[in-house]
């Protein structure tokens, strides 16, 4: 079986540290993150989808993880075209992305190219530690419900990859119209034609932002993130939105998956988003131990 890498969405929730997960003595951030990464190969950052990270925090992530430890990073809001507050932009860059209309929530288009091209230079130069260090993982680009299936949105994801190069980005969607049944293949394989990532997803069904279960592969990278199934998923409180535990059937099931999708792929890297006190962290060990690993 080709290498495959779990871990979970984030390490610093308070919830999760309020849990009792961490050992006592892992009681300062520094600890946390070597207990963490003793325990996972693999970790999702979101907390750069609000605010471009700094240098000097990647820097302190590489020295606190093993060497063969990896990053993923969640992509600016600003670059998904989510709306962005103008004050998450960096502040001499604020007064120009908030215009003439001195917005207080900005999207891309309103912002002028040239802003937006600064904020992709500070966020690559601000992953550099890592990925010098071997540690960058993907750039997940996570594209919002009004993001719908066409030629101009595929350019921007090509677009979005051809700016990161060398760095890898991967690609999930939650606008329905990507993975209906008509244009599920049309989307694979303008994925596959790119070599770009198609992050597989288990989320709750039945919303406007539901992607099914799709599980496939469309490079030698592929990825899956399993968000629970909330029913409140359109809750604005994480524990009400992430606050779910898979069951023994469930991890059954996305064993068989990703035992399948990791003999199309080099690596498969599968994160838990079901991060409310230890859910992630508990549910990923299982799935760990059920493939083996």
């Amino acid at each position: 079986m080709a290498q495959i890498r779990l871990g979970t969405a984030g390490w610093t929730d308070k919830t999760l540290i309020d849990s009792g997960w961490y050992p006592k003595d892992a009681n300062t951030p520094e600890k946390r993150l070597r207990y963490y990464a003793s325990q996972f190969p693999l970790v999702e950052v979101d907390s750069t989808y609000y605010a471009l990270p700094a240098e000097q925090t990647a820097a302190t992530w590489r020295d606190r993880t093993p060497a063969e430890f990896i990053f993923n990073i969640k992509a600016f809001s600003l670059f998904t075209q989510h709306p962005t507050p103008v004050k998450a932009m960096p502040a001499d860059l604020r007064e120009a992305a908030a215009g003439e209309t001195g917005k207080e929530r900005v999207y891309l288009k309103d912002v002028d190219p040239a802003v937006a091209d600064q904020a992709w230079d500070r966020f690559f130069a601000a992953l550099e530690p890592l990925r010098e260090a071997g540690k960058l993982g993907a750039i997940l680009l996570q594209f919002p419900p009004w993001f719908p299936i066409s030629r101009a949105n595929k350019d921007y994801i090509v677009a979005c990859a051809e700016r990161a190069a060398p760095r890898r980005v991967c690609v999930e969607f939650r606008n329905h119209t990507w993975m209906t049944d008509d244009n599920q293949k049309e989307t694979l394989d303008f994925l596959a034609s790119h070599q770009l990532p198609y992050v597989c997803v288990d989320m709750p069904q039945g919303y406007s932002s539901s992607i099914p279960p799709v599980v496939a592969a469309t490079s030698d990278l592929a990825l899956v993130r399993m968000h629970g199934h909330s029913d409140k998923w359109e809750s604005k409180s994480i524990a009400e939105r992430f606050g779910y535990r898979y069951s023994g059937r469930e991890l059954d099931d996305w064993a068989a998956k990703v035992a399948r999708l990791a003999e199309d792929a080099a690596e498969t890297r599968v994160v838990f988003n079901n991060c409310y006190r230890d859910y992630a962290q508990v549910n990923a060990r299982q799935l760990a131990e059920r493939l083996g690993i």
